[in-house]
């Protein structure tokens, strides 16, 4: 190998010596315990003398995360439906087909239809993913969260017996405005994001605000994009005023809250000059 090849180039030279190992499966490291060198990272840079000893560990099968994205969230767009038109399956020929009587239920499925709609088109246009794969049997665990969830949320939002939210239209209402605004704010961050990756490229770059407003959440925090989503289903909670929704949100603050800590511990890590006022997904407080 020469000391000028990339971590890419040593992986397509092992699987050419070991076809049954695409690329994908590779995970090389310096150390045994250690993390997996990119692609990108050249061996001549690496802390090593003359001579180097790379390991190798297969990473498994792997499936695309585009094609991962597309069956988590095309799951849940089509399962809240069978609840929506009360299949009889669901609850009973005696409610089949029938609608309910409240108009937030209506608005309950057109939010939640546009949320997975337009995480679908995000997913095929906007999406750039530094990482290629992810190994294929996670994909079962992620789609019972997403569809569980969606389940479960659509049943007691679509029961017959559902009540809807204490305060009124003026609940909905509001709920509804701010529903919009966080996802246009999400769908705002993730073009901001895309576009630090234009012509393919995978150096990472520290995320500025741009002249979209909503992108001016970046003077505060470091993964904008989980703030919106948080805030968009908390406004999905407050329209239906529903429990396992609640649960759902809360469930989602927790793990988003993990990935933003870890995105902002890694910011901090590269880049010395990273703006010391954001915070990972709280501004001011987390």
């Amino acid at each position: 190998v020469e000391p000028n090849a990339t971590i890419r180039e040593i992986r397509l030279m092992f699987h050419k010596l070991y076809p049954q190992w695409y690329p994908a499966r590779q995970s090389i490291k310096l150390d045994p315990k250690g993390k997996s060198l990119r692609d990108e990272e050249i061996l001549q840079h690496l802390p090593v003398g003359t001579t180097a000893t790379l390991y190798f560990k297969d990473l498994g099968p792997q499936i695309g995360w585009t094609t991962v994205f597309l069956i988590e969230y095309t799951g849940p767009l089509f399962i809240y439906f069978l609840f929506y038109f009360r299949m009889p399956f669901v609850y009973g020929l005696d409610e089949r087909f029938t609608s309910s009587p409240h108009p937030v239920v209506n608005l309950a499925c057109i939010c939640h239809s546009f949320h997975y709609i337009k995480r679908l088109i995000e997913t095929v246009f906007v999406h750039r993913f530094s990482h290629g794969t992810m190994p294929l049997r996670n994909i079962v665990k992620n789609c019972l969260y997403y569809w569980g969830f969606a389940a479960w949320l659509a049943y007691y939002i679509n029961h017959p017996l559902y009540t809807p939210p204490s305060y009124g239209k003026k609940q909905i209402n509001f709920a509804v405005i701010m529903f919009l605004l966080c996802e246009a704010g999400n769908f705002s961050i993730h073009v901001a994001l895309s576009d630090l990756q234009r012509n393919g490229s995978k150096i990472r770059k520290i995320p500025y605000p741009t002249k979209n407003p909503f992108t001016w959440l970046f003077f505060f925090v470091s993964c904008p994009n989980y703030t919106y989503e948080v805030g968009t289903w908390i406004s999905f909670t407050v329209m239906t005023q529903c429990v396992p929704v609640g649960l759902f949100t809360l469930l989602c603050f927790i793990q988003m809250t993990i990935w933003a800590k870890d995105k902002h511990c890694t910011y901090l890590r590269e880049f010395k000059d990273y703006p010391s006022l954001r915070m990972p997904i709280i501004p001011f407080l987390l």
